[in-house]
């Protein structure tokens, strides 16, 4: 999107909706979807492998949301102290926010999902499990490390 708001000079630069058109075009054209697909169910068994192979043992399961252009999601990461890193392990999103112009949400079905596997492959784990806003998308919660 910034690419195209930058490469129009002047007053004219158009606005997100017509940059999400122009490139919903450009996929269309290129025969692919623009809209992404709701995400597979998550599995355990591939999770639990995934934070397996790590380098080094995780300190705790979070949760967190995030966001683009075509709504929210959450990621399930597992979080290192030393080093202090997050390690994604997978993107859940069961939709667009379309959603909340026609009323299926809330309850966002991609957090219960999160919350579910995540607070079972935490258990598995012998860590703790943390999502600071499962009922309400917030990018700017607390994090596991922030929390006393």
């Amino acid at each position: 999107m910034q690419v195209i708001r930058e490469g129009v000079d002047g007053t004219s630069r158009p606005g997100l909706h017509e940059c999400l058109a122009l490139v919903a075009e450009r996929y269309a054209v290129l025969g692919k979807r623009f809209h992404r697909s709701p995400t597979a169910p998550l599995d355990l068994d591939a999770l639990t492998a995934k934070v397996q192979a790590l380098p080094h043992r995780p300190a705790a399961i979070e949760a967190v949301w995030d966001g683009d252009s075509e709504g929210w999601f959450v990621l399930l990461l597992a979080i290192t102290l030393d080093p202090r890193a997050e390690h994604h392990l997978a993107i859940v999103q069961h939709g667009t926010d379309l959603r909340l112009f026609n009323g299926t949400v809330p309850p966002w079905p991609e957090a219960e999902e999160a919350t579910t596997v995540g607070r079972t492959l935490a258990e598995r784990l012998g860590v703790p499990f943390h999502f600071a806003s499962p009922q309400t998308p917030d990018n700017e919660a607390p994090r596991w490390w922030d929390t006393p």
